[in-house]
């Protein structure tokens, strides 16, 4: 079992804040320790933010400990008031199983629940169960309802609002502790950098009921330069699903972030040395670009698999360019094993026979020939407008082409943003 996991955190940026950061590091040098991380199934699939936790439980499960991730059946009846402006969407018991089944699906991706390395467990097995009454003198007893509404969670929703219901979240969640800490021997919880209150709420009533010291982590909320939450974009948020966020659009999520971004981005979601993230960090120009295509690949092979990463990699390869594929850049990625790899197999492909070529065919022509215009009118306003390309130059103006123009026997042209065909030169 590694001792360094809770450094290697610390290095990767993935701590945000601990409640005794000594006692955790002597806790996970010790001896394999239970942990848990729970998720609210509140949609039918995680988003990109969700990854953050899924990471640093991978890490801490390849030092040996034991993770519990906690399926919010129980707490998602009253909705988590962090982060949010107004009271959450209230969903059926039924909407709650069904959301909860395709997060279970998507956590054995990340985890090992073989021979009891990791368990997943429903709260609502607890929660559903409490009788109103006794809950409140046995467990609401313990709570300072002053101390409550000093939490960054309840201070922000004062201002708009906050329902009772909500107001009861809390003291939920720090019982979910409570009981895995009791039924599990689980004394560390860690979250988001907004779950602090409740996690230090559940530390306090294990020490109030069970006189045991527990301890909490808290991971960093990641937002964009503009202040945006990380993995929103125009079109909403970035979905583990494929239902949801195809695997092309997941890919590029990563490699169009900000250049300033890299090294956290490689720090937080990849399993790459961080000296190599160092390296793939400092690069400019051509380099950086190979570094976001790097991260882009690393994450969504991760999270769909090392074949669609390779299948969406050469798509938007072929579909929008790359970095120089002569760059040397060293790097465990299997991405190197794809660089040259330029070639979409389904991308719609005539063949030129070089002799057609030599007796005379302009571009117009050939935008003619694939099928991407039907006329050289057509054409023509195609190249006045901007949207005609080849291999990712827009052309200016109709002209013959030439042998020059294949170079290793081979070019993209492209009417518009999403209709392209291949051409192949044959000698």
């Amino acid at each position: 079992m590694s001792c360094q996991v809770y450094q290697e955190l610390e290095e990767r940026g993935l701590i945000y804040q601990s409640t005794n950061a000594g006692g955790v590091q002597k806790l996970l040098q010790e001896a394999p320790q239970t942990f848990y991380i729970g998720f609210d199934p509140t949609a039918d699939s995680l988003h990109v933010g969700s990854l953050i936790p899924i990471i640093v439980m991978m890490h801490l499960q390849k030092a040996g400990h034991r993770p519990i991730a906690i399926l919010g059946g129980g707490t998602a009846m009253v909705g988590d008031p962090s982060g949010k402006t107004e009271l959450r969407q209230m969903l059926t018991p039924e909407k709650i199983v069904e959301n909860g089944q395709g997060i279970a699906a998507q956590l054995a991706r990340f985890l090992d629940f073989n021979d009891n390395r990791c368990q997943l467990i429903n709260n609502a097995d607890w929660l559903s169960s409490l009788k109103y009454v006794d809950f409140l003198r046995d467990i609401g007893r313990h709570f300072s309802v002053n101390r409550m509404i000093t939490a960054e969670s309840y201070k922000q929703r004062l201002e708009t609002g906050l329902s009772f219901i909500e107001f009861n979240y809390m003291i939920l969640q720090a019982y979910d502790f409570h009981v895995l800490c009791k039924d599990q021997g689980c004394r560390i919880q860690m979250g988001g950098q907004d779950q602090w209150g409740n996690i230090v709420a559940g530390i306090d009533l294990i020490r109030r009921t069970q006189a045991t010291e527990a301890y909490g982590v808290t991971f960093p909320l990641l937002t964009t330069s503009n202040g945006e939450k990380f993995g929103k974009t125009a079109a909403g948020a970035v979905w583990l699903s494929t239902e949801r966020t195809s695997v092309l659009d997941f890919y590029q999520f990563w490699r169009n972030c900000e250049d300033s971004e890299i090294k956290r981005l490689l720090s937080f979601f990849t399993f790459l040395p961080m000296d190599e993230i160092k390296h793939l960090s400092a690069l400019t120009d051509q380099g950086i670009n190979r570094a976001k295509e790097i991260l882009a690949y690393e994450v969504t092979a991760l999270v769909h698999g090392h074949k669609a990463a390779a299948t969406a990699y050469q798509t938007a390869v072929t579909r929008f360019g790359s970095a120089d594929p002569e760059l040397k850049i060293e790097t465990s990625s299997a991405i190197r094993d794809l660089i040259p790899k330029k070639e979409e197999e389904d991308l719609p492909t005539l063949i030129l026979d070089i002799e057609k070529l030599n007796a005379g065919i302009s571009l117009v022509d050939l935008f003619i020939e694939t099928g991407l215009t039907k006329s050289k009118g057509q054409t023509r306003r195609l190249i006045e407008q901007g949207g005609a390309y080849l291999d990712e130059e827009r052309i200016n103006k109709d002209r013959p082409l030439n042998q020059a123009d294949f170079e290793k026997n081979k070019i993209l042209i492209r009417a518009g943003k999403k209709r392209f065909h291949q051409v192949l030169l044959k000698n």
